[in-house]
């Protein structure tokens, strides 16, 4: 009579298990449970290769690692006007930090996974996502800050729940109720008296206005197309192939800048600020987000967005010695009431890709 064979028990850190079966092209069935947190996963090959079992792994909550990436992207806004204004061209700043963002955090994601291989089937939709979400977004951002103030680009950066909304529901992606719509509308009213409060109100340059929306619009499809990505591939391979490919036409945006350039203006603080973008506000801050993305979706994800136009407001008090009026407290204390209601409110439900 032959024996049974040899079972082994996984621990995990929640009492409910849920195993989700899909079946790979090369024969591979993978049982996961990773979106409970502290979940554990099991990955089984029918060619034969040895059983493997993925390490136990205790996560953040979503709304921290939300709150952390608004936080550096906020100071960012600063960051990046100063770098500009102080020896760097708009395009080289942005082409050389993302093509060095691209090899390092390839490099980190091939030694973490062993592959940076995408399904055929996806190479056009997240190519198109990084001409959108890297590319065009970049190309705005850098010179919206250029033409108008950093917190009026942030202020721009306020309509992204919007805009996301919009699109999801437009694509089908998430089921959006009515306490979500608004807690939208409330979120951006604080955004509209943090403007009020501002000494200068909505003043700047109209190009870098319009620019500013143009950048947030890109981020907003960028992060709803990462949404069906998200559950085939690991945020650290789809930043690096977003990265990869984004940084390509960016490079060849910039070409005639990169000739340009003189290094010799750029100082060690103007370097300082090159170095924060690249790896608090671009390498870190991209696993942060689409994390988030994974567990609570695109457009609850982007009501945190509005955080940065009064956090903007704080840095710059803080390290530029400008004044914060009372509207523009009102204005964050509206804003984080339109998250708090977004987080009471069910979670949409995510479309079947």
């Amino acid at each position: 009579m032959r024996a049974n064979p040899a079972r082994r028990v996984l621990p995990c850190a929640t009492s409910a298990l849920r195993l989700d079966l899909r079946l790979e092209p090369a024969g591979a069935a993978v049982f996961n449970d990773a979106a409970y947190p502290g979940s554990c996963q099991l990955s089984i090959r029918a060619s034969g290769a040895p059983i493997a079992f993925g390490a136990v792994r205790h996560r953040f909550p979503a709304d921290v690692l939300l709150l952390i990436t608004v936080v550096f992207w906020s100071f960012n806004f600063t960051v990046v006007k100063y770098a500009l204004t102080h020896g760097w061209e708009p395009l080289t700043y942005s082409s050389v930090r993302f093509a060095i963002g691209a090899l390092l955090f390839s490099g980190f994601t091939y030694a973490r996974e062993g592959s940076l291989v995408v399904r055929r089937t996806d190479v056009l939709l997240m190519t198109g996502a990084a001409a959108a979400g890297i590319w065009l977004n970049q190309l705005s951002f850098v010179y919206a800050v250029r033409l108008t103030t950093a917190a009026t680009v942030a202020l721009m950066f306020g309509t992204l729940p919007i805009f996301v909304a919009l699109i999801s529901r437009a694509l089908g992606q998430e089921h959006l109720h009515f306490r979500h719509w608004l807690a939208t509308i409330i979120s951006f009213s604080g955004v509209a008296l943090v403007a009020l409060g501002a000494p200068s109100g909505l003043g700047g340059d109209l190009g870098g206005i319009l620019l500013g929306l143009v950048a947030s619009v890109t981020w907003a499809a960028y992060s709803v197309a990462m949404g069906p990505l998200m559950r085939r591939y690991s945020p650290y391979r789809i930043s690096a192939f977003m990265l990869l490919v984004g940084s390509v036409p960016l490079l060849a945006s910039a070409f005639e800048q990169l000739i340009r350039q003189d290094w010799s203006d750029v100082g060690p603080l103007a370097w300082g600020a090159f170095v924060y973008s690249l790896f608090f506000s671009l390498v870190f801050t991209n696993i942060m987000w689409f994390t988030a993305i994974d567990r609570v979706g695109a457009a609850r994800s982007s009501l945190y967005a509005n955080l940065q136009p009064f956090l903007g407001a704080f840095f710059a008090l803080a390290v530029l010695s400008e004044e914060m009026g009372t509207l523009q407290i009102a204005g964050g204390i509206v804003i984080g009431a339109g998250i708090l209601l977004a987080r009471r409110a069910q979670p949409p439900a995510p479309s079947v890709d």
